[in-house]
């Protein structure tokens, strides 16, 4: 007969250290293939299981998270109300980056919630400004001030003299993880150079 099935165990010297993070909801990717096309795209569910309903093998989302919660306020519709045909707000900031001549230089994408568009304005300027690798300006420490009170940096990322101006600049300064997940890849002369961020799960890969 059938032996009963019992859970099984993997030896400890098979097992890698798993340097990711579980984070939920969002993810990016960038492709640029043989043929020069290019894709740079984040997606989500919204929350951790989106809308809590599996349809076709995949969890559907939950962007009426989006919308403001209030419709009406004081019996003004507000902005933001759900409606139908209407897209909801997002920080979701896939960015495509073309030369003068309409010739593609860049594609970048994160991550983040309302701190994408940070991340990514972050990775631009480090390498179209400063002229870094893509690695090099996913690897910058982050910087986020979303016209709050305070500034977050992220933790670990900056030395004391730049917190020190910072400060004398009269920000408020908070301290957080501020988990990218910045994957990208510029169009150079020399060929193409991937990022992809150390904060999350990712890999630059070409054949």
């Amino acid at each position: 007969g059938d032996k009963p099935v019992r859970e099984g165990r993997i030896p400890a010297h098979l097992l890698g250290v798993d340097r990711s993070e579980d984070v939920p909801s969002t993810s990016h990717f960038t492709i640029v293939d043989g043929a020069g096309n290019i894709v740079t795209m984040t997606t989500t569910i919204e929350a951790a299981f989106g809308s809590h309903v599996f349809a076709g093998g995949f969890l559907l989302n939950n962007q009426l998270r989006d919308f403001n919660r209030q419709p009406r306020q004081n019996g003004q519709l507000m902005a933001n109300a759900p409606a139908p045909g209407k897209r909801p707000r997002s920080s979701m900031s896939p960015t495509l980056v073309f030369d003068a001549d309409g010739a593609p230089v860049l594609a970048i994408g994160s991550p983040g919630g309302p701190a994408i568009i940070g991340y990514v304005t972050k990775t631009l300027i480090g390498v179209l400004d400063w002229g870094l690798s893509v690695q090099a300006a996913i690897d910058l420490p982050n910087a986020i001030n979303m016209n709050r009170a305070k500034t977050a940096l992220e933790q670990g990322g900056f030395r004391g003299q730049v917190i020190k101006q910072l400060v004398d600049r009269g920000h408020d300064l908070t301290f957080v993880p501020l988990t990218s997940g910045l994957h990208g890849i510029a169009l150079t002369a020399e060929g193409l150079d991937g990022g992809a961020d150390p904060r999350r799960e990712g890999v630059v890969l070409s054949e």
